[in-house]
């Protein structure tokens, strides 16, 4: 059963592969009263119609009011930028709007239109939205004015640099991991054959694991990549829709692959595979 493959400094090795029927890996929703980001002994929390900074003592600073419901908070600087989905059907589907706010009192710097963010330091963000005649990802300051922008969107990787893991929803997809310079320039990866692919996990030295196909693969700073894990026929390409997810477990990895069954759409055979992950060095 293992497989192990990989010419870079990660391992990993399938120790387990399970077939079961169950519900999809979905993202978990976030347990109530857990904060949407956190800064040493502020938290950002959100409900539908409202967003609060608290200190460690619970005491509330500040309730910004707002249309939706807050579904992600990063902070930067003296910012944080909250995203949002809208509460009634709108133009723009269920998308809310992203607020800039000011974390030292709540007020509303800037309200801007992007489904994924991050931080970028110092104020700055950076929002992506796919969809609409869109496929963007625009950088702003801390006053909410645009200083770049690039035509790439997905999963934003930030640390050294800027990388993204493309997700077009197009078929054939021409989906990429890319890293964003200044003056709008995407320097393009390794292609990816998922046109929606699973949030990636990534690891202390920066190295992106990412489930592509019947792979698990692993990209590093530099766009270099090489298969970490060959999972085999049962996690390549379905006929049927799949939900796809990757996640780290302890010191592992877990893959899972739920196809949907094609005359019972609520049904889903689900795949999971357990990995052992060593190197780093």
């Amino acid at each position: 059963m293992a497989s192990m493959q990989g010419a870079g400094h990660w391992r990993a090795s399938v120790v387990d592969h399970r077939r079961a029927e169950g519900l999809p890996p979905y993202e978990r929703a976030r347990p109530a009263g857990e904060p949407l980001a956190r800064r040493g002994d502020l938290t950002v929390h959100g409900s539908p119609g409202a967003i609060t900074l608290r200190d460690a003592d619970g005491r509330t600073r500040w309730t910004h009011a707002c249309a939706g419901r807050p579904d992600a908070a990063h902070l930067s600087g003296d910012r944080v930028l909250v995203t949002t989905s809208s509460l009634e059907y709108t133009p723009w589907g269920l998308l809310g709007p992203a607020l800039l706010l000011d974390l030292a009192d709540g007020r509303l710097v800037a309200e801007l239109r992007g489904e994924r963010a991050a931080a970028r330091g110092g104020g700055r963000f950076v929002l992506g939205l796919e969809g609409y005649g869109e496929f963007v990802t625009r950088e702003y300051d801390r006053e909410g004015a645009e200083t770049d922008h690039w035509p790439s969107y997905g999963h934003y990787v930030v640390g050294t640099g800027l990388r993204v893991v493309e997700a077009d929803r197009r078929l054939p997809t021409g989906n990429r991991v890319v890293r964003l310079l200044p003056g709008g320039t995407v320097v393009p990866g390794p292609p990816l054959s998922d046109p929606q692919p699973p949030k990636p996990v990534v690891l202390p030295d920066g190295t992106v694991l990412l489930l592509d196909g019947p792979a698990v693969r692993a990209v590093g700073r530099d766009l270099d990549t090489y298969v970490l894990a060959d999972l085999g026929p049962a996690a390549g390409p379905r006929a049927a829709p799949t939900v796809r997810a990757l996640r780290r477990d302890g010191d592992g990895l877990v893959a899972v692959v739920a196809e949907q069954h094609a005359a019972e759409p609520t049904r889903y055979t689900v795949d999971t595979w357990t990995l052992t992950l060593r190197g780093g060095a």
